[in-house]
């Protein structure tokens, strides 16, 4: 079995090649569904987040409001700090109860744990890859404009929110370039995913201490 994480910044397309590479048969692991279900109503995540923001966060029926939470959040950054320190350990449980299930189903086994904030979370120790979906700054500015319907310094702040994507980059030891077409990030994810297979046929190769950019670009 091999174990990637996945990661990139805020529109740079990594559901994208999540997507492709659960389409290509990869076991894609989604750290936001996980940290949804780790707040449901009524359960101890719930109770905390409850605990520290209090019930004006909820909606009439009881539920996090996570548009409300998400713009509490993003204007304090101190808020958001305490908020991860809650729900990151729980998703990190989540993903090492998934991951030993996997392993005893299947060892041969491609599982890529899709996580926004994977460097930030800790949550890259012990992988066996790291893959991180790149795009310039510009066009990942451009693009989150686009989508969210946001004014050029509401988009920058969301994207400055974030540990840069260079620096990511830096610290990946696969790198897909999502600035081009839909085609081309194909192509350099079935080359990752290919990698990944051939690794996980070989029972892993836990290459954490290798130099981050072994693999550039899917190459």
């Amino acid at each position: 079995m091999v174990v990637a994480g996945l990661t990139g910044g805020i529109a740079s397309g990594k559901s994208t090649v999540a997507g492709m590479l659960a389409a290509m048969g990869a076991i894609v692991l989604d750290a936001d569904l996980m940290a949804r279900r780790a707040v449901v109503k009524g359960s101890r995540g719930w109770e905390k987040v409850v605990e520290v923001f209090g019930r004006g966060i909820l909606t009439g029926d009881g539920r996090i409001d996570r548009a409300k939470l998400g713009d509490l959040v993003f204007a304090e950054p101190d808020k958001r700090v305490l908020l991860e320190k809650i729900i990151h350990p729980l998703v990190r449980k989540q993903m090492e109860q998934e991951v030993k299930k996997i392993g005893r189903r299947d060892p041969q086994a491609v599982v890529v744990q899709d996580v926004p904030l994977l460097f930030e979370a800790g949550m890259d120790r012990g992988l066996d890859e790291i893959i991180v979906v790149w795009v310039p700054e510009s066009l990942q500015l451009e693009r989150l404009m686009e989508r969210d319907g946001l004014t050029v310094s509401g988009a920058r702040a969301r994207i400055r929110s974030q540990m840069p994507l260079e620096e990511k980059r830096r610290l990946a030891t696969m790198v897909i370039d999502n600035s081009g077409s839909l085609e081309e990030t194909r192509r350099q994810t079935e080359r990752v995913y290919r990698r990944l297979a051939a690794e996980a046929r070989a029972g892993g190769r836990r290459c954490r201490k290798l130099p981050a950019g072994r693999l550039r670009n899917g190459s």
